[in-house]
């Protein structure tokens, strides 16, 4: 029996697309909190969690090339690892999402210390940095692929909290307002990416099943926070 041919670049590409039905975009919790249904413990809380995501992001980004044999990819991913930590210090993604935590009425130590993050988060993100950390690169790019739905989620996230969260310091929002100038960017060279360097009909299947794991890892990530707050 002959072995299953590799999608064309176009259909693989839709094949990653088609993902998106997986996305945290449409969980129960994101959908209450862009329609203006969480109160500020829920978002305190979603913050608080959510930061233990945001500082794995540069680990994660660095563990993908320090796997990778390509120095044209290293270099183009390198500025993924700086996007997060910054060139110096009170600079990048972390510190903007401390900013965000403060604009909701967390204290940076409360942040910092982790006292709010749910085992289920915890136990979620550190699944996703072993899998960057040990799994072939590619399958560590095709994990960032969510990458692609975020831009749009991201947007009415701001939209959504300008709207029904006016408590929320407005500076707080700069994080999301300098990931959305970027993360179009992203997508597309981690999209280009893929599709180059995962040939084989088995390297486009374990693409594919990185993807699907991301978006589970994100929406247990949900899960945990919802049930914190709701109790079902």
């Amino acid at each position: 029996m002959a072995p299953p041919a590799a999608l064309s670049q176009e259909a693989f590409a839709g094949a990653l697309r088609g993902l998106a039905r997986y996305y945290w975009d449409r969980h129960p919790f994101h959908v209450r909190l862009h329609e203006g249904g969480c109160g500020p413990d829920e978002i305190r809380s979603w913050v608080a969690n959510r930061w233990y995501y945001q500082r794995c992001l540069a680990q994660k980004n660095a563990a993908i090339i320090s796997r990778c044999p390509l120095p044209e990819v290293r270099r183009m991913w390198l500025p993924r690892v700086r996007f997060y930590d910054g060139a110096h210090e009170q600079e990048g993604g972390l510190a903007e999402w401390l900013v965000l935590a403060d604009a909701v009425g967390l204290t940076r130590q409360e942040v910092l210390d982790e006292r709010h993050v749910l085992r289920g988060v915890r136990f979620a993100v550190d699944a996703y940095l072993h899998f960057c950390q040990t799994r072939p690169w590619t399958e560590g790019l095709a994990a960032a692929l969510t990458e692609l739905f975020a831009p749009q989620l991201m947007s009415r996230r701001l939209d959504a909290w300008r709207r029904h969260y006016d408590w929320i310091k407005p500076d707080g929002l700069t994080y999301f307002e300098t990931r959305i100038a970027v993360a179009g960017d992203e997508s597309a060279d981690t999209l280009g990416l893929v599709l180059t360097h995962c040939e084989s009909a088995q390297e486009q299947q374990a693409a594919l099943a990185a993807l699907r794991f991301k978006c589970d890892v994100l929406g247990a990530m949900l899960d945990a926070i919802d049930y914190a707050a709701t109790g079902s």
